[in-house]
């Protein structure tokens, strides 16, 4: 697969699939660590039981942060990106410990800039479980670096 594409070589429609990878308890407690996020319904077994879910889940945000990096995993973006610009982000289904989810980008727009290093690259992002459902449905605009003119 191609290395750090520049705003020239994304074509709409192209697509991009990263590796997956499975959602362990440690991902979440590490996230809830990190991110103050210590809500029971995904770090107390008891009281998530007593939900809609029956077990504890995943943060959304963190399936979003994984998101990013699976991006990086693709390599597409590596030394071109100048910016991410904005995320929309729909949580679609939950994700449980034990769940393996992968990112599918696909490029639905580009914009040129006033500037003629950097233009402007807008994918569907989404984060897809082991049975083919979307559990993270989005958006993503980014800056990419331009060829040299």
């Amino acid at each position: 697969m191609a290395r750090g594409l520049t705003f020239e070589e994304f074509q709409q429609g192209d697509t991009f699939v990263s590796q997956a990878r499975t959602v362990t308890e440690a991902d979440v407690v590490a996230f809830a660590g990190l991110s103050g996020d210590f809500n029971p319904l995904h770090t107390d077994a008891t009281f998530a039981a007593s939900t809609p879910f029956g077990e504890r889940i995943a943060h959304g945000m963190l399936i979003a942060a994984m998101a990013t990096g699976m991006a990086n995993w693709t390599g597409v973006f590596e030394g071109t990106t100048l910016a991410l610009m904005e995320q929309r982000l729909q949580y679609k289904g939950i994700v449980k410990f034990g769940d393996t989810v992968h990112l599918e980008l696909q490029v639905a727009e580009k914009k040129t800039t006033s500037k003629p290093d950097r233009g402007i690259v807008i994918f569907d992002a989404r984060m897809v479980n082991q049975d083919g459902r979307i559990v993270l449905d989005g958006q993503w605009t980014l800056m990419m670096r331009r060829q040299a003119a």
